[in-house]
């Protein structure tokens, strides 16, 4: 994944064109994309600021995240219920095992050439 460009470098650019300099000769100047140039000015212009915006992920983790000891309890108690005594650390275990994890991966087959 790229990294974003530096806050520094973004400032500069909104500040030459501020200067007078057009979004394209600053992109020049700096060595960046037209666009990039567009988009900071835009969301300097906007909302007064050129630092970069937060980058991917699921952003509501969290929300779930803060029902785990009670996910868990239920998955213990519906196990109890048919006989079955587990832990947490037995069910973290299972998981491993099964390959359930949080972070998701496409849906595509294995290749048998390599890593898709």
């Amino acid at each position: 994944m790229a990294s974003s460009f530096s806050s520094d470098l973004r400032e500069r650019v909104v500040k030459a064109v501020a200067e007078g300099a057009s979004r394209r000769q600053a992109a020049a100047r700096f060595g960046v994309s037209v666009a990039s140039a567009i988009r900071w000015q835009e969301s300097f212009e906007r909302e007064g600021r050129v630092s970069a915006k937060p980058r991917g992920g699921d952003q509501r983790w969290q929300h779930i995240e803060a029902h785990a000891d009670l996910i868990l309890s239920e998955l213990r108690a519906l196990l109890a219920e048919r006989g079955i005594a587990t832990s947490q650390s037995g069910l973290s275990r299972f998981f491993k095992r099964h390959r359930i994890t949080h972070k998701k991966t496409r849906s595509t087959p294995p290749s048998s050439r390599g890593r898709t």
